[in-house]
């Protein structure tokens, strides 16, 4: 599969009642995130909460996808007070269309995981940027720079 770039139309996520085209008209921003209640995650996780606000003055709505299951998402949401949408991924099918499901390692192990990356849709549901590679600590402001959000 040949990697999304900016101008690429976004791959439609289904996933419960959610489905992505249906913020048709709004920009979005979607991060995908490894794991719940992980110490990057809620960092990362954290900040688009604090900043959420400025979010929704800049008329974006902000997405969490994980390979958790709703469970655990929802767990998470709750502990921290999350206010946006997240999306349970267990089967990795939107990680793989956005080309996020990747070969990781760690101490010499090599699996199968969630390359923590954030894609910025504008509202007429072409992708604006990708953020690959992702480091959590300040990634929200990083984000609502790109929109112009202050």
């Amino acid at each position: 599969m040949m990697a999304l770039k900016p101008g690429d139309r976004a791959p439609e996520i289904r996933a419960g009642a959610f489905q992505l085209s249906k913020l048709h008209g709004k920009r979005v921003v979607v991060f995908f995130f490894p794991k719940s209640d992980t110490p990057g995650c809620t960092k990362e996780a954290c900040e688009f909460r604090d900043a959420s606000k400025k979010f929704a003055k800049a008329d974006t709505e902000i997405v969490g996808i994980s390979p958790d299951q709703a469970e655990a998402q929802h767990k998470f949401a709750s502990k921290y007070g999350f206010d946006y949408t997240f999306v349970p991924d267990p089967e990795h099918s939107a990680a793989e269309a956005y080309g996020v499901w990747k070969e990781k390692s760690m101490y010499g192990r090599t699996y199968m995981g969630i390359e923590r990356t954030t894609f910025l849709i504008g509202a007429d549901g072409k992708i604006e940027k990708i953020f690959p590679k992702v480091k959590p600590e300040g990634h929200a402001a990083q984000v609502l720079e790109a929109i112009g959000g202050k």
